[in-house]
């Protein structure tokens, strides 16, 4: 090997504790793909798209913008989460929100459990066993971004019991914030499922809001599980984490969107009915979903983004060049 060579191939070690945080989220110096960051910026974009035409119900079809809901946030969080836990991780954060997900999903179209007695109307697109396959594909993305909300916001180390206890269940309280925010909306006034009995939360049961916590924290737990003890994690920078928290205040923030009155069909009635026959005024509907998103899932982005402080790159790292930094190993 020649002296150019090996210089070349070297690798830099920085023995330098302080220059990695060892939670769930192991960060270093090592850059991230030019074009895997473009693709979850074009991601971040295309929901933001798909948020606005929710402005035009009545010349867009309502489908489409399911799609637009769904798809974005699901492989930004493939993309996302590949780099952090390989494929092999992501690929079981995938299966368990599938799996559990839609278990869960399809027992309570069926026996009422855990979520309460409803079913689903044609609005979300080709069911399989009465369970629309994009509502399923919604657990993953939301999923995700919620998980990596909370990992920010607990902030614990690998293998830590507030890393195997704690995060799992921040991560379904960020979900349920989510559903809590947009349920009475796809109910009363997009129409995408029904509740047979409806309920107290304007048409919904509250047993719909234990239903998801109890299912999120399940694949969330047994995530955390099969993260434990692993060395799976992969080092990523600060800003490729807030990525995912700033994709979770784009769900928040397009809740805001709903205070403009075009988000309303001008045809649809000032008040709409539960099954049950109660009544709720359309304005108050919206209301609560922004109420929720601004004082809910705002904080719980905004704690995340500064939780995303505690990660970053060493100060004495931006000395090398960005070829050299490609090879950096941070050792702890």
């Amino acid at each position: 090997m020649t002296p150019a060579a090996g210089k070349a191939n070297r690798k830099i070690v920085i023995n330098r504790p302080s220059a990695c945080r060892d939670g769930l989220v192991t960060i270093s110096c090592m850059p991230e793909s030019r074009v895997s960051r473009n693709s979850l910026i074009a991601l971040l974009l295309l929901y933001a798209v798909a948020r606005v035409l929710q402005l035009f119900p009545e010349q867009v079809p309502t489908l489409l913008i399911v799609v637009l809901h769904v798809l974005p946030p699901s492989v930004f969080a493939a993309i996302h989460g590949r780099r952090i836990y390989g494929v092999r991780g992501i690929l079981v954060f995938f299966a368990l929100c599938l799996g559990v997900g839609s278990f869960c999903e399809s027992l309570s179209l069926r026996t009422g459990f855990p979520f309460g007695n409803y079913y689903f109307t044609a609005v979300m697109g080709p069911k399989i066993f009465s369970l629309p396959i994009l509502l399923a594909l919604a657990y993953v993305g939301v999923g995700y971004l919620a998980w990596i909300v909370a990992t920010l916001m607990v902030g614990a180390r690998q293998g830590s019991r507030a890393a195997l206890l704690a995060v799992p269940l921040v991560a379904a309280l960020a979900m349920c914030a989510w559903d809590l925010a947009m349920d009475p909306v796809w109910v009363n006034i997009d129409r995408a499922w029904v509740w047979r009995d409806g309920g107290a939360w304007f048409g919904v049961p509250l047993t719909n809001y234990f239903g998801w916590f109890l299912t999120t924290w399940v694949f969330y737990q047994a995530f955390a599980f099969w993260l434990r003890g692993r060395r799976s994690v992969r080092s990523v920078s600060r800003g490729w984490l807030r990525k995912a928290v700033l994709f979770y205040g784009m769900v928040a923030a397009g809740n805001l969107l709903l205070a403009f009155p075009s988000a309303v069909p001008a045809s649809f009635p000032k008040w709409t009915f539960d099954a049950m026959g109660r009544r709720w005024l359309t304005a108050d509907l919206n209301g609560a979903c922004i109420l929720i998103s601004l004082f809910v899932m705002a904080p719980f982005a905004l704690l995340a983004w500064e939780g995303a402080s505690g990660y970053g790159r060493s100060p004495g790292a931006e000395a090398y060049s960005r070829a050299e930094l490609e090879r950096v190993i941070v050792v702890q």
